[in-house]
């Protein structure tokens, strides 16, 4: 063993890696030292003094969690002085712990209680007063409520500072703190606030490590009855966090992180702790609903405009308005009647009228059985999903310029870069888990750059952050790309060896100088050197971006700018460099690569390739339609044109996802036929003919793709309510009534088809997964699968340049409208909040929409914070409370989209990107008004 030394342990010699503490020897060995203190995800502080052990020629009794192992050490960590100073220590602890423990009736248990009974401490030797007694200050006063997920009783607290540490170390959040001194001391929040007043996130880290019931989960299993737990991965976003589910009484009860996992190593966010219980809500569908013919016209029967119903609780759909539109009905029914409506259109109009919306929440499995569907039976490509709505420019400029639409390096990467450059992405908030790992890597040295028009929380940590105009993103980039030419930073041999265009691209920088540049992004000329100079001026630098980058008309352009940043500094192929587009949903990456995109085959094998095109006819039995089909914004165009009469849907909600909802709305009810498949009767299904009741994450077994390229299986934790089915059988039925037949055993029999078909999958098989899962590419049922891409060359051979000038966006402020809107999200929810509005945890952390608006502008107006406004646009209105914030510059506001009563969509723009057809959330112009 290198880098090794000899101890003597327990009196038997052993050899240990150097470097690590007695304390992690000794479990290497198998042998359990109690603490109370020391959690091996943190750092060791010594501060409970648990877990000391007697050193040879050592006066004192050690702390084994903060020595580190030597060349001949003799340990013994069960000695009678150890042993008489553990128990002591327990009694003198318990003297002041209430009884009973509020951790003792949880999953997770009392530790100190547990250790107590081990070394049969007397708990009432110190409790009675006197010189021995602790002082403790009165326990009703330090008992909080106030969070929405933790009950606080500092009663119970220890002083071990694992919550600090929790807070600090694991997330990163810098929440809690000690307050006071001597015996007088107790944790606090943000120097003394209630819990659930302060800057907590609700994360739940800290209730996680503590070791008693100070802090306590309020949503938890309960100890003593038999459970299940299993091992899967979060429903949410596309960060992928491995979980463990715990299961009583057939419903989840309590989420827990799989430290193992190299993915999230145990750190979960608000959604993934808290946000389960939506699977077992009473407005899940449970039967298949057919539409009552005398229901017609069709359509939401409550109102867009939320003036007319400004307070009513929104979100969740009116059962009683819209219910009597619809009939419950048999699977055969509703099956028959699908196929019976779809073929008809298909036969009388041409397979070109129907089309297929698939969705970014469902499994590769499903994903691919969906396409395959709309193209084997449908006859169509006329297939998309969400993606459409997020990425699809940055998988656009990737595809053209390095051949591949995925991200080059894990995330985790960031903790081997020496800069990270995070531009476009609120990732504490989109990404919570993916950003524990920035600011970490931040901490332990990195230049951290933050560039975007609404501060992010980032910025909080950022040696840089710059706001510039919003929309003016291709400036900023070209003036900073200007600079690293301009001073010397192109990496000149990665250049010539490895990429082509650079000539053109060097030519267009000479007329991007820093100070034209700050005229259009109103960043100052050496802010944009100073940026210049934190990316190119080291050797390991990492690009992260959101949709701040790609949701504008200007998308494609931003990401070749960022594409032409990372190759000119020869950033990319190695650990701690390269392109990381992070992806918003938790299966979006595995949808695009199933091939729920117009015009690629799973694997991006293009359908207009005649070679790639026979070999799925081939595979499939059936000819398939040689030219590509719409994207999401087309279709839904085509629809209001009579084009597309038909729909299927699966899982998707464009009617509060989509641009320009009113547009949508006539989209939507000039159909024919629309099927709906879902689990819950959400905005979109309100126009459906039949409504497929479906399987949540929960109830079937599939394998899901993270932004890191990695693929994970995800079990069966619970079965389908009422007549719900899983999705995989639902589309094979309604396949094999349209006359193309689709017969599989289980989940694993679709992903073998899937992966055969796509080389970058083959050798990924449910076995080889396992409970970790592997990154793709993994050409053979040999290969390790593949963390950092293009080590050696790209896919196109060489990078490829493709300089872009400036364009404004579509839709400028003006005299009518003089503020620019800005969509995204919040923490607590998620896309249109059908899941996430129906878990009672997220729903009462965030209730309700709002607008954020500048202090500035909120007394130009006359505007104060909690006010109700009037926001509209060219396109329609909106009724919601402002909030004001100092993150939202002048002239801008910002609206979340996950609200139905107050949906930001009724407002923005339905402009797309000329190139990814991907629309301009980001910016629009509106005008608002206090009411």
């Amino acid at each position: 063993m290198a880098n090794a030394v000899s101890i003597k342990l327990d009196g038997r010699q052993v050899t240990i890696p150097s470097g690590i503490s007695l304390w992690e020897a000794a479990r290497r060995e198998g042998i359990e030292v109690p603490t109370l203190c020391h959690d091996p995800r943190l750092r060791p502080v010594g501060v409970c003094r648990l877990c000391v052990v007697d050193v040879k020629d050592s006066r004192l009794l050690v702390p084994s969690c903060t020595r580190e192992v030597e060349e001949g050490l003799e340990v013994q960590t069960g000695t009678p002085r150890v042993e008489a100073a553990r128990r002591t220590l327990l009694e003198l602890l318990m003297a002041g712990h209430p009884s009973p423990c509020a951790a003792v009736g949880t999953q997770k248990g009392c530790e100190l209680e547990r250790w107590a009974q081990h070394y049969q401490a007397r708990p009432g030797r110190f409790s009675n007063g006197g010189p021995d007694a602790p002082t403790r200050v009165d326990a009703q006063a330090l008992r909080d409520s106030s969070s929405k997920v933790i009950d606080v009783d500092l009663s119970a607290c220890i002083l071990c500072d694992r919550c600090i540490r929790g807070c600090d170390e694991i997330q990163s959040n810098d929440v809690i703190g000690r307050l006071g001194r001597g015996s007088a001391a107790w944790i606090g929040f943000d120097h003394g606030l209630p819990m659930g007043e302060s800057t907590c996130v609700s994360c739940g880290e800290c209730q996680v490590v503590c070791p008693t019931g100070a802090l306590v989960n309020k949503r938890g299993a309960e100890a003593g009855k038999d459970d299940r737990k299993v091992e899967s991965v979060c429903p949410y976003c596309g960060v992928g966090c491995a979980v463990t589910y715990h299961v009583q009484d057939d419903r989840v009860v309590e989420v827990t992180g799989r430290e193992e996992s190299p993915v999230n190593q145990g750190r979960l966010c608000v959604k993934g702790r808290y946000g389960y219980d939506y699977a077992a809500h009473a407005q899940r569908l449970q039967v298949p609903l057919i539409r009552k013919e005398s229901a017609y016209p069709k359509g939401p029967l409550s109102a867009v405009v939320a003036g007319k119903k400004r307070r009513k609780p929104g979100g969740i759909v009116d059962y009683d308005e819209v219910l009597p539109s619809f009939r419950e009905a048999t699977w055969d029914e509703a099956l028959d009647l699908a196929a019976t409506r779809l073929g008809e259109i298909k036969d009388t109009h041409g397979p070109g009228a129907l089309a297929g919306f698939g969705s970014a929440k469902c499994s590769n499995e499903e994903a691919y059985l969906f396409q395959k569907l709309v193209r084997a039976a449908f006859g169509t490509n006329n297939v998309d999903h969400c993606t459409r709505l997020c990425h699809a420019s940055s998988v656009a400029a990737l595809l053209e310029t390095i051949g591949s639409g995925a991200v080059s390096n894990v995330f985790a990467d960031a903790l081997e870069a020496q800069t990270l450059f995070i531009i476009g992405s609120n990732t504490t908030e989109n990404h919570p888990v993916a950003a524990t790992f920035f600011k970490e890597a931040k901490a332990r040295g990195a230049n951290l750059l933050v560039v975007d028009p609404r501060r992010p929380p980032m910025a909080d940590h950022a040696d840089l952050y710059l706001r510039f105009r919003p929309g003016t993103d291709v400036a900023f980039l070209n003036g900073m790309m200007h600079v690293i030419l301009e001073e010397g930073m192109v990496r000149d041999r990665f250049v010539s060896e490895r990429t082509e265009g650079f000539e053109a691209l060097a030519a267009k920088l000479k007329e991007w100088p820093p100070e034209k540049a700050a005229k259009i992004c109103g960043i100052e000329a050496e802010q944009i050197r100073r940026a210049a100079r934190l990316y190119g001026g080291v050797d390991r630098s990492m690009i992260f971006w959101g949709m701040g980058i790609s949701q504008h008309t200007t998308g494609t352009d931003n990401a070749r700018c960022l594409i032409s940043l990372c190759l000119m500094t020869g950033n990319i192929g190695r650990p701690g460099t390269g392109l990381h587009p992070l992806r918003g949903q938790n299966n979006v990456q595995g949808a695009s690569d199933a091939g729920l995109i117009p015009m690629v085959y799973p694997g991006y094998q293009a359908v207009g390739q005649e070679d790639l095109r026979s070999k799925f006819e081939k595979a499939w039995g059936v000819s398939l339609d040689p030219n590509p089909g719409l994207t999401v914004t087309e279709i839904i165009s085509a629809a209001l044109k009579g084009d597309i009469r038909g729909m299927l849907m699966l899982g998707e909600n464009p009617f509060l996802s989509d641009p320009n909802l009113n547009k949508v709305r006539r989209a939507l009810s000039s159909l024919e036929f629309l099927v709906v498949q879902d689990i819950f009767l959400t905005e979109t299904a309100e126009f459906a003919d039949v409504i497929l009741p479906a399987s949540s994450f929960f109830e079937k077994e599939g394998t899901y793709t993270n932004t890191d390229r990695r693929v994970q299986i995800g079990p069966k934790v619970l079965d389908p309510p009422g007549k719900a089915r899983p999705d995989w059988e639902v589309i094979c039925d309604l396949s094999t009534r349209m006359g193309y037949p689709m017969h599989y055993e289980n989940a694993e029999e679709i992903f073998d088809e899937f992966r055969r078909l796509t080389p970058s999958h083959a050798g990924l098989t449910y076995e080889r997964l396992g409970k970790l899962g592997l990154l793709w590419p993994c050409p053979s049922e040999d290969h390790p699968g593949t963390s950092v891409l293009f080590d050696k060359e790209f896919p196109t051979g060489r990078g490829k340049f493709v300089p872009v000038d400036y364009r404004p966006p579509q839709e400028e402020p003006d005299e009518a409208y003089p503020f620019v809107l800005n969509t995204g999200r919040v923490l607590e929810h998620w896309h249109t909040g059908t899941m996430t509005r129906r878990s009672e945890v997220l729903s009462a952390l965030s209730p309700e929409a709002f607008v954020e608006v500048h202090p500035g502008d909120g007394d130009r107006l006359g505007v104060s914070d909690g006010q109700w406004v009037r926001v509209r646009s060219r396109r329609g209105e909106i009724e919601l409370k402002a909030r004001l914030s100092e993150r939202t510059p002048v002239g801008s506001v910002f609206i979340p989209f996950h609200f139905r009563e107050a949906s930001a969509n009724v407002l923005t723009i339905d402009k797309v990107d000329p190139h990814a057809k991907i629309p301009e959330f980001k910016f629009c112009a509106v005008t608002l008004e206090p009411l």
